[in-house]
């Protein structure tokens, strides 16, 4: 059975929600016991998997202290700007960067941080460490003359 995929505009009023709860430091719990649901359905809401209903997203928007209009797009933007920029912001920590970076007022810093960031990016991802199975720790070797073995990995 195919898996349906999320309208372009709950995912956008998923992402700008995403956005602003992130901004009001309010966790997905925090929102969900104050609107009525789960904090799986808010991750819902945010992915743009599932739909809000109207009083739902008015709620939203009140908990998060903003218009429901807000949660939209401006008549003035370009859909598609506007949805990339939205679904960008709405990474894990990217936020969070981009508020570091503005706090950063030498114009060198700024370069260096995005010269970096964008190098780290660029490079292509690592080999997949060894299975953790293959680890062996030589603890106490010498000591009751034998190797324990273990498969703990600091990952």
């Amino acid at each position: 059975m195919p898996t349906r995929m999320p309208d372009p505009l709950d995912a956008l009023v998923g992402a700008r929600i995403r956005v602003f709860r992130i901004h009001r430091r309010i966790s997905q719990t925090d929102l969900a016991d104050q609107i009525g649901v789960t904090f799986q359905q808010v991750q819902k809401y945010e992915k743009g998997t599932n739909r809000i209903g109207a009083s739902r997203l008015s709620r939203i928007a009140a908990v998060l202290g903003i218009s429901v209009g807000e949660l939209f797009e401006s008549p003035g933007e370009k859909s598609g700007d506007s949805a990339l920029l939205f679904k960008l912001l709405a990474e894990p920590g990217a936020l969070r960067v981009l508020k570091a970076y503005t706090r950063t007022s030498d114009p060198r810093v700024r370069h260096a941080i995005a010269e970096l960031i964008e190098g780290i990016a660029d490079k292509e991802p690592a080999k997949k460490p060894p299975a953790k199975s293959s680890t062996i720790l030589r603890l106490g070797a010498g000591k009751r003359g034998g190797h324990r073995r273990t498969s703990r990995t600091r990952e």
